[in-house]
């Protein structure tokens, strides 16, 4: 799935560009519309491009113009020259041209693009990147003096803390509301980093791995919650649960982009056991719990900490590792869940505890409870059932 580049990027890219050369002028009395969106349809001297307002059709002249835009440099004035046949099927295009009084098709001026095969080749190319170079933690605490942050990094069988330190021109970026998506994240800074949240860096690590100097650094906020099902809605695809920590019903919305999954009896099971032996029990729910997610990472899921994975994956993963055993994991639907079972979950952190959106959704997790209550010698949380679990998938972040 091509997700580093996405139509809103596009649109901020190029709308610039266009409102200079394309946009009104003294003298002139017809503006230019843009249309940005993903190619369709094509057809001789038409395309339809699938804008964030529908369908829109691009009608080709004799004196259109068509631009390439390099996946790896989305730079307006950088584009070379192009022509209609290099446009294919899932291209991603930004239009400048005279749109029609209904509004559903314009008249092309000036066609950028890019190729959904530079596309996958820079996904590729990052993929590798952040697998080769990443780590995936939870902060601890960030020092805005020394503009340092200390990270715990988590695998089955252990933790371990790293000291990130940005470089000079670090990026800071957080992750958008309800999502782990890498091509969805925004713009931050250092001070919005806060303990407790989820961070995967991309980065040079030290030769004894306890400092890490970072070129790029990803938050969140995200909280890991479990539950019994108690009502399904398929139609409006939301559940109903009891909340394992609060003993209150929690509604849990699954969105288009929810990924549920549910682990296989004896691979829960199996990684339960290991996450008994090696890390010592399992890690309290609640503010240290970790985020789920699949942009392009996890220690005990896409994202690991520790780990390489490209954002929106599992950072801290290793080929053959946790994430790739969870993608071959069945992938289920609302419809699949029946009341009485018992799932987990990742969301972001928000106000409302009573409704939360589903970034992943996990079913057949009861080891990993069972686990969690031995570690803490049968002892119950405050809402009457297990004080902490960790769950692979859900521990952690990365990218669907």
């Amino acid at each position: 799935m091509v997700q580093n580049i996405t139509v809103s990027i596009l649109i901020l890219v190029f709308s610039g560009a266009f409102g200079l050369v394309f946009g009104q002028t003294p003298g002139t009395a017809v503006k230019s519309s843009i249309v940005a969106g993903d190619v369709v349809t094509i057809g001789e001297k038409k395309m339809v491009v699938n804008s964030k307002t529908g369908p829109i059709d691009i009608v080709m002249t004799d004196k259109s113009v068509f631009k390439r835009v390099a996946a790896e440099n989305l730079n307006f004035a950088a584009a070379t020259v192009g022509v209609f046949t290099d446009i294919s099927v899932g291209d991603k295009l930004t239009v400048s041209g005279l749109m029609a009084a209904d509004a559903k098709s314009l008249t092309a001026k000036s066609v950028y693009f890019i190729t959904k095969t530079d596309i996958e080749a820079r996904h590729a190319k990052e993929s590798a990147e952040w697998q080769r170079r990443s780590i995936t933690g939870k902060v601890l605490s960030v020092n805005p003096q020394t503009n340092q942050i200390s990270v715990e990094t988590r695998t089955l069988t252990g933790t371990s803390n790293v000291m990130v330190t940005p470089k000079e021109k670090a990026q800071f970026f957080r992750y958008a509301p309800d999502s782990i998506r890498f091509d969805e994240k925004i713009v931050s800074s250092l001070v919005e980093v806060k303990a407790g949240d989820m961070v995967r860096v991309l980065g040079d690590k030290s030769t004894d791995g306890l400092s890490f100097s970072a070129e790029q650094i990803l938050a969140g906020a995200f909280q890991t919650v479990a539950g019994t099902v108690k009502s399904i809605d398929a139609a409006k695809n939301e559940i109903v649960i009891k909340n394992l920590q609060t003993n209150k019903d929690v509604t849990i919305v699954i969105g288009e982009t929810s990924v549920l999954k549910r682990f296989p009896a004896e691979q829960a099971e199996m990684l339960a056991r290991i996450q008994m032996m090696g890390a010592g029990g399992a890690r309290p729910m609640g503010q240290g719990a970790r985020p789920g997610g699949n942009p392009g990472g996890t220690s005990a899921g896409q994202g690991q900490p520790g780990g390489q994975g490209r954002p929106g994956m599992n950072g801290g993963r290793a080929a053959g590792g946790i994430d790739d055993m969870l993608e071959r994991s069945p992938t289920i639907t609302t419809g699949d869940l029946k009341v009485g079972d018992v799932i987990a979950l990742s969301s972001t952190k928000s106000a409302d505890v009573d409704r939360l959106k589903a970034i992943r959704l996990f079913a057949g997790v009861e080891p990993f409870l069972r686990a969690a209550q031995t570690a803490n010698g049968g002892r119950r949380g405050q809402g009457g059932v297990e004080a902490g679990f960790s769950i692979p998938g859900l521990d952690g972040i990365g990218f669907p």
